[in-house]
């Protein structure tokens, strides 16, 4: 909003000064994380600018590190794991966070403020103690070091951001219109698919997108869960951060901000589109 002409001068100061302190906290939170993108095209292997880099010098630039992700056999099985078991786990966070919303957002539902607390509590639980019940419970059940054992748990975690979404979508739909269906002859599931589900689907996206970007980039559980046969992309980073320096990672890196740039662009795409269905939104 602009300033008014006949503002105070107290609020003429407290609006820029509220503007330099947002592009403070942004340029806090951005700045470490663009820093990555020019240094993975370092032709040397450093992680810091060169005086090549600085003074713009071709030779100083170069894409070797990149080449080494595609053409290094670990960083593309950590990549095709990541790949294999991320989706999966969304697709479970999706299919039970959906089910989970639609059942809390019931006028009739008991206890729903406890079981709410009790679903979202692994956004909550710090991650180690998190991960380290888990890893305890599945060796007892024979999941531990497995596949669908690291799925479960990374859909464990996602399921949260599926459940808070599309309760938010429900919070404007128009209960009627199942009544309505129901009226006609259809039966819940029919009703579910044909009149609920086309009207939360931008909700049910968005938590599966959060979903998938959880799996995607976690690396404490899958640590205390995998094996050398999961070990997922930002597994393979640690790793090389601890045993060996490798500038790939900085491709890597790079690489992943790039996808989260898409993906939460994509949300608010989403996010935009929901709420011209709910007639939120004069656009």
């Amino acid at each position: 909003m602009a300033l008014q002409p006949y503002a105070s001068p107290v609020q003429r100061v407290w609006y820029y000064s509220f503007r330099v302190i947002c592009g403070l906290i942004l340029f806090f939170l951005i700045f470490p994380i663009m820093v990555i993108i020019p240094l993975s095209f370092n032709a040397l292997p450093y992680f810091t600018f060169t005086p090549g880099m600085l003074a713009f010098e071709a030779s100083a630039y170069s894409t070797e590190h990149y080449r080494d992700f595609f053409t290094n056999s670990d960083w593309q099985s950590a990549m095709w794991n990541s790949l294999s078991i991320a989706p999966a786990a969304t697709l479970v966070s999706v299919s039970l966070g959906t089910l989970a919303a639609i059942g809390l957002s019931s006028g009739k539902a008991p206890f729903r403020g406890a079981i709410m607390a009790i679903l979202i509590s692994p956004m909550i639980v710090p991650l180690i103690i998190s991960a380290a019940g888990m890893y305890f419970f599945y060796s007892r059940v024979g999941l531990q070091g497995t596949w669908f054992g690291v799925v479960l748990a990374h859909a464990a975690l996602g399921t949260p951001f599926v459940i808070i979404t599309v309760t938010a979508t429900l919070v404007g739909f128009d209960r009627s219109l199942t009544r309505a269906a129901a009226n006609m002859g259809a039966g819940p599931v029919r009703t579910f698919f044909k009149v609920q589900m086309p009207l939360i689907l931008p909700g049910v996206i968005s938590g599966g997108l959060f979903a998938f970007i959880t799996s995607f980039d976690e690396v404490v559980v899958v640590l205390f869960l995998g094996s050398a046969g999961q070990k997922t992309l930002p597994w393979q980073m640690f790793t090389g951060l601890r045993e060996q320096i490798s500038p790939t990672i900085l491709a890597v890196a790079t690489l992943l901000v790039t996808l989260s740039i898409i993906l939460l662009a994509t949300l608010e795409i989403l996010r935009r589109r929901s709420e011209r269905l709910r007639g939120m939104s004069p656009g």
